[in-house]
């Protein structure tokens, strides 16, 4: 009888061992033997780098703009192409007759939504040269010392400019939030348009000074109706020895 169970368990137990050697080559390798794989690994689905389910605000109606003192739907960054026609839920007739109804009939894509979007930490040691194994085109980059935070994947629209004016009234949007400290705000931030999507790409100051011992850091982020929110554990983001951020 007890044979009988370890047998089928065997293969599968011997599959699950190989799968996490796999996603953790890049680990036990120095990095002059990276291989582009193992930095696609790094870059797309690591401690440093993670696909966040995002949510999107839903559209103020009419009356809820007028109330407000405003005027048509706003345009921007995290505004253009977040719901193009179209795109929301798609319910039933009779599931849409019950949601909108009298005053407030409006299109399912008004709904509160979410879209997949890839927070990245720039600025970890990992990251910069997993970018430079794989030829990645030359990523966002920010003047000055600092915590490099880029949320890629943001809907590009008609918004040009600047980075630095574009990603400005971002800055007082976005936060970095450890057990029994101060907030940390970012200084910098811009936006960089891309084929793939804008890049959203946060400066935090060095002088928060993150230690493993504050143990998970909530980085949470508001891009027009956008709202970005990941919870990173420190103790994973361990590097040669060092944490890197």
């Amino acid at each position: 009888m007890l044979k009988c169970r370890v047998r089928p368990f065997l293969p599968a137990f011997a599959s699950v061992v190989l799968l996490m050697a796999a996603d953790s080559s890049w680990k036990t390798k120095p990095t002059a033997q990276w291989t582009e794989e193992d930095a696609a690994q790094v870059l797309t689905k690591s401690p440093w780098s993670r696909q966040v389910i995002a949510g999107v605000a839903r559209r103020e109606s009419e009356d809820e703009l007028r109330d407000g003192g405003k005027m048509g739907q706003p345009t921007g960054v995290g505004y253009d192409n977040v719901d193009p026609e179209g795109s929301g839920p798609k319910l039933p007739s009779s599931a849409t007759a019950a949601i909108f109804t009298g005053s407030n009939v409006r299109s399912a894509r008004s709904l509160v939504q979410s879209m997949k979007l890839r927070l990245r930490w720039e600025s970890a040691l990992p990251v910069r040269i997993a970018e430079l194994k794989s030829r990645e085109i030359e990523p966002p980059t920010l003047e000055g010392e600092g915590y490099r935070i880029a949320v890629y994947g943001i809907p590009n629209g008609d918004f040009t400019g600047d980075p630095k004016k574009l990603g400005d009234p971002l800055k007082e949007e976005a936060v970095l939030r450890r057990e029994g400290k101060k907030d940390v705000r970012p200084y910098r931030v811009e936006v960089f348009h891309r084929t793939d999507g804008a890049a959203v790409v946060y400066l935090f100051p060095l002088s928060a000074e993150i230690t493993r011992q504050d143990g998970h850091l909530e980085f949470e982020a508001h891009i027009g109706r956008i709202v970005v929110a990941q919870t990173f554990n420190l103790e994973e983001m361990q590097f040669q020895g060092k944490l890197e951020l």
